[in-house]
């Protein structure tokens, strides 16, 4: 199977495809922060990394947030839904699996602007490429949404 390892329970980080970064960065941005990233997958100048721990980070302007897709995904979501109703973030873009049946789902992301994508994303891990074995979605969160 070829999802197989690309997608196994080992890894929940996954690298955001360049062209789906750049239609939403034409959209939204121009994105001063990627809060869920690494040295090699970053899309924003300003980053944080795993060590540097995005969600003890203050987060601000414009966010791009492709979270690890884990248990703490629930946490990275109310980072950021908090974000921006606190007013310190203006705008923060999630790149997300669609899960709706779970409570991160109803707690945070209802609350935003939700877009479901059509079809499959192609994810990169290691070189590799492959569609993603789940839905996913777009969830905006913005002041004039909250």
């Amino acid at each position: 199977m070829l999802n197989s390892g690309l997608f196994s329970s080992a890894h929940c980080d996954w690298a955001t495809p360049q062209a789906l970064f750049d239609a939403l960065d034409a959209e939204f941005g121009p994105f001063t922060l990627d809060p869920c990233a690494s040295s090699e997958n970053a899309k924003c100048e300003r980053f944080f990394t795993k060590e540097q721990d995005g969600l003890s980070q203050e987060w601000s302007g414009r966010v791009f947030m492709n979270p690890p897709y884990g248990r703490s995904i629930g946490a990275w979501m109310r980072k950021a839904f908090e974000s921006v109703e606190t007013g310190r973030a203006e705008i923060v873009v999630c790149l997300l699996p669609a899960r709706t049946d779970t409570a991160w789902w109803h707690d945070y992301c209802a609350k935003g602007e939700v877009r479901f994508i059509r079809g499959r994303i192609k994810f990169e891990r290691d070189g590799k490429s492959a569609p993603a074995p789940f839905p996913s979605c777009i969830v905006v969160f913005r002041k004039s949404i909250l």
